[in-house]
């Protein structure tokens, strides 16, 4: 076997890449043992139909610079490949396949269409107390705890309900001095005018540090401290008998029918990212229960490490299945674009690493490739911001064996230069 058959039998169909469907063997046997992976150009070709496109002239199949006005064939026996007029004036590059081999290599085609481009950011984050709906009991006095009334930490209270019952000298002084304005006013009812409304001003003085100390009921010399809240009790750190001071946290309510959770979003996404927008959660504790939530504020820092920001989404909790602290993913639907854009399926560009292109079908069987600008990406479309106008259909499926083709096609005509005139070059 010469070097000639060698490169046919190697060389061509590695070119053709994946644009035929067997190879043809010198002694006319044909095998699709390769069919998948290497084809040649001969079997590519389908001849033009007579009637339909005129042949202007015909070309070597192994693409080398040689063409004829009539049939022939080459050394090796193959048929040269014929030119049509349809062929010949489409744009460079331009590849025409026929009907048969369009099914054969499922080439599929869609519109390109304006489209609200929107796309899903992924996140995780942890379950969080809403900061709005908690409450610490810490007196403004100073005193000892005589009775607990809750006594548990994650005891569910409402509001109003007593928590612990104190003795403080400091309160019972207070008491006991509202308590005689009060009688000196009654017992002044029929004096004076101006010394009525003097003893009236030394009881209200009395009654409202009284009331500012945030007590409840009084029962003998002690006094009794409520719920300022409906909620639950995630801190105690009271205990009976202790002496506590003034400021001292002695309970932490929060209220858990709606709760926050803190996501971390990549820096990138960040821009995506508004109030406003759903977000479906999963935990982990509840794999198989969808929850959801709205966007409701943004953080304005930044974590340095992790290159990620804080993003609050706030969540119902009637049924109080989410907990603080814990863990779940989150999807935002964010817009990748504030309004519809052109766009086609991501599967219909092709990307050389240094521009992007799309095939283009400007007829049945007829590709053309073009150089596009591509935007924002959003849930397997892109934004196409020239070269494809709207209602131009776009190769989606097969686009990579189409453009191998055409790849093919453009060095062939650089091969074979200027098309000869119709009988102006003899076979050779």
């Amino acid at each position: 076997m010469n070097p000639r058959h060698i490169a046919w039998l190697l060389g061509v169909p590695a070119l053709a890449g994946a644009a035929a469907l067997g190879v043809r063997w010198l002694d006319g046997r044909t095998t699709s043992a390769i069919a998948p992976v290497v084809i040649s150009q001969a079997a590519a070709e389908t001849p033009a139909t007579p009637g339909h496109s005129r042949i202007l002239y015909y070309r070597n199949a192994m693409g080398l610079p040689d063409t004829s006005p009539v049939p022939k064939k080459d050394s090796m026996g193959m048929d040269y490949v014929p030119v049509t007029e349809d062929e010949a004036n489409q744009p460079a590059g331009t590849v025409t396949i026929s009907p048969e081999r369009v099914q054969m290599l499922g080439v599929r085609t869609e519109a390109a269409s304006p489209r609200t481009m929107t796309r899903t950011v992924r996140a995780v984050g942890t379950v969080a107390v809403d900061e709005r709906r908690l409450a610490v009991v810490a007196p403004r006095f100073e005193g000892w705890i005589e009775r607990l009334f809750v006594n548990e930490t994650g005891q569910t209270v409402r509001r109003g309900q007593p928590l612990f019952q104190v003795y403080s000298p400091e309160l019972a002084a207070t008491a006991q001095e509202a308590a005689i304005a009060r009688r000196a006013q009654a017992d002044m009812a029929q004096a004076d005018p101006a010394v009525r409304q003097t003893m009236a001003g030394i009881a209200a003085a009395a009654g409202a540090r009284l009331h500012n100390f945030g007590i409840g009921p009084r029962s003998g010399s002690s006094f009794t401290l409520t719920s300022p809240m409906d909620g639950v009790v995630l801190e105690k750190n009271a205990i009976q008998g202790m002496r506590f001071a003034p400021g001292d946290a002695l309970y932490r309510i929060a209220d858990l029918s709606n709760v926050w959770l803190l996501a971390d979003v990549f820096e990138r996404d960040l821009g995506q990212v508004q109030p406003g927008q759903d977000a479906n959660i999963t935990l982990t504790a509840y794999p198989d229960r969808p929850f959801t939530g709205k966007v409701t504020f943004i953080y304005p820092t930044l974590n340095a490490t992790t290159r990620t920001g804080k993003v609050r989404i706030e969540i119902p909790n009637p049924e109080q299945l989410l907990k603080p602290d814990m863990y779940a993913t989150v999807e935002i639907a964010a817009n990748a674009a504030s309004a519809p854009v052109l766009a086609v399926p991501e599967s219909a560009v092709l990307d050389s690493g240094t521009q992007q292109a799309a095939l283009v079908e400007r007829s049945p069987g007829h590709y053309e490739p073009r150089v596009v600008v591509i935007g924002a990406r959003a849930n397997g479309f892109v934004e196409i911001r020239s070269g494809v106008s709207a209602g131009e259909k776009v190769v989606v499926g097969a686009n990579f064996l189409i453009d191998a083709e055409s790849n093919l096609r453009a060095a062939l005509q650089s091969f074979t230069g200027a098309k000869p005139a119709s009988g102006q070059e003899k076979a050779r």
